[in-house]
């Protein structure tokens, strides 16, 4: 992570109960290191047991992410971002309009059948994402389901 967008992230973040004196204790990595790890197993699609020496003890780094996505601290830190973005486009903090697509995929046999369906159209027997952006493209909402899922407001609605 470059100095320029550590500044924006770190700007975006919330801050540690230790520190707005909400009781804890001060963690023991910095949150800019464990950010750059955990960029760095999604970015390369790696298990966390295979992480680089060089970043923070795996578990440790695992431990940051499930507590942060335990908390749905990872949605609002990307709610925050999305925000800023907007922001910088002109555009009001939440959007008024969405663009809503799916896309139908195989199951991989170790997928279980209770999560699977059969899309006829496509004739696929898998799952389907379906995926909500707003007007410029940035990331609203993303639901798996079954294949045999037509609508998105079957599941949601």
């Amino acid at each position: 992570m470059t100095d320029a967008e550590w500044q924006v992230v770190r700007g975006a973040m919330p801050a540690p109960a230790w520190l707005e004196g909400r009781g804890g204790q001060p963690e023991g990595y910095c949150h800019r290191q464990m950010l750059d790890a955990v960029r760095y197993v999604t970015d390369n699609a790696i298990k966390w047991r295979a992480m680089p020496a060089d970043f923070p003890a795996w578990d440790r780094v695992y431990a940051f992410f499930r507590r942060w996505r335990d908390k749905g601290l990872a949605r609002e830190f990307h709610d925050r971002l999305r925000q800023r973005a907007r922001r910088a486009e002109g555009r009001d903090v939440e959007p008024t309009a969405a663009i809503i697509d799916s896309q139908s995929v195989k199951g991989a046999a170790s997928v279980p059948d209770a999560s699977r369906g059969y899309d006829g159209g496509k004739k696929i027997n898998g799952r389907r994402r379906h995926v909500i952006t707003d007007s410029i493209g940035l990331l609203l909402m993303v639901l798996v389901t079954a294949a045999d899922v037509t609508a998105l407001s079957d599941t949601v609605g």
